[in-house]
């Protein structure tokens, strides 16, 4: 075996050194359009761009919106070179139709296997024993950021968990502040629900509910009180009227909101606005009740195409992505983890550093995208996108419905 991935290794420097005097241009698709992730994918395009190829850069605000457009292309014969997706079961429809390339050599000889940490990120990429894309980071949605200015100008402490933080309420918005933050779309809702879920219960039973779309559990007594959370965080958010995740966060940076449930990509804009992880804002893990992370994050498809020289391109694109240097610089920028567990984030803020000690400690969850299907997933974002939207849902009617989309999940 490591003599084949040897000969691959070196077919593949061959290859490399020979696609450079046929440099292309390849379209890459995505939907990283907020300041942070613009600074991210910049360092993608400024690595690949370095081989003697041109990255053309194609973002569609709205992953929703991306991911029927990148289908559409793909579906109706007019592929693009690249394209992101999150880990998970997204491409599974069009990997059975054929229409995206095995790229399991590359991950052969580029020793994926014994490099990406967790391996359930390349186990999201494998289908029947071939790979079909490259993760490119860890995203974990189980944090709670919290403005330092907000609770200053209301004369409270900064909470340390979600309890404290939602008995802070009043006194917010006594002093004129949005308590909690919150687009208007349904997966920012869902997704501050599952991380509830996650963070205010035993993994068993989040598990319970995605993994084994367990019906009664999702009905039962433990994830009521996870919707009674959610209610309260309805309250909360009631007076946040933006629409996009990131202006959600510059309530945040700006201290108009107390705080805000988002995914570890919300470093990025704060990163950009020269925020100080400890100073200006604090990041609390699981809410600050149950330290984890969930194992979701991107990763970079490549349509079959025609063309062999831009599939040679591909190629280098793919392999490249998970290159050390790249890595740091991508993920540092773009407030995610590495896929790799052998390159050196010293440089990594607060924040990071502690999702780094609970990746290293294995205190981790598998992403609900990971565990049901694309269908399921905006069924229960239309469910959430309604409950925000109207105080006279119940949480307990809300909670009937959920769990007869989970007795229909697959």
């Amino acid at each position: 075996m490591k003599l084949t991935n040897k000969l691959l290794a070196a077919t593949a420097i061959v290859s490399a050194s020979a696609s450079i005097a046929n440099a292309t241009e390849l379209e890459v698709m995505h939907w990283w359009t907020s300041g942070g992730e613009a600074a991210a994918v910049a360092e993608f395009a400024k690595a690949f761009d370095a081989t003697g190829h041109t990255w053309v850069d194609a973002a569609i605000a709205g992953g929703e919106n991306a991911r029927a457009v990148m289908v559409s292309r793909i579906t109706g014969g007019d592929p693009m070179g690249a394209f992101q997706f999150n880990h998970g079961r997204q491409a599974e429809e069009l990997i059975e139709a054929g229409l995206l390339r095995d790229i399991t050599e590359i991950a052969e000889a580029e020793g994926w296997l014994d490099l990406v940490n967790p391996p359930s990120l390349l186990e999201a990429c494998t289908v029947d024993g071939r790979v079909y894309c490259a993760p490119v980071n860890i995203h974990s949605w189980q944090w709670l950021w919290v403005s330092h200015k907000a609770f200053a100008d209301a004369g409270l402490d900064v909470p340390a968990n979600w309890a404290e933080f939602a008995a802070s309420a009043d006194a917010l918005e006594a002093a004129g502040k949005i308590p909690m933050a919150m687009g208007q779309e349904g997966w920012q809702q869902s997704g501050a629900f599952n991380v509830m879920m996650a963070s205010l219960l035993p993994s068993d039973i989040f598990l319970s509910v995605y993994g084994d779309k367990d019906a009664d559990v999702a009905a039962g007594a433990e994830v009521a009180s996870v919707f009674a959370a959610a209610d309260a965080a309805r309250s909360m958010s009631a007076n946040s009227t933006v629409q996009n995740w990131n202006d959600a966060t510059n309530l945040v940076i700006t201290g108009q909101a107390g705080g805000q449930i988002m995914g570890d990509w919300a470093q990025g804009e704060f990163a950009v606005a020269g925020s100080v992880a400890g100073e200006d804002y604090s990041c609390l893990p699981g809410l600050g009740t149950n330290p984890r992370l969930s194992t979701g994050g991107d990763a970079f498809y490549f349509p079959v195409l025609d063309d062999a020289e831009q599939s040679a391109a591909q190629a280098e694109l793919a392999a490249l992505l998970l290159k050390p240097d790249v890595q740091v610089s991508f993920n540092l920028a773009k407030g995610s983890l590495p896929v790799r567990g052998d390159i050196d984030l010293s440089a990594a803020n607060d924040c990071m550093q502690k999702g780094l000690a609970l990746l290293a400690d294995g205190a981790l969850l598998p992403d609900p995208t990971m565990l049901i299907t694309p269908d399921t997933v905006n069924q229960i974002n239309t469910l959430f996108t309604e409950f925000f939207a109207d105080s006279s849902i119940s949480a307990a009617d809300a909670q009937a419905e959920f769990a007869e989309i989970i007795a229909d999940a697959e």
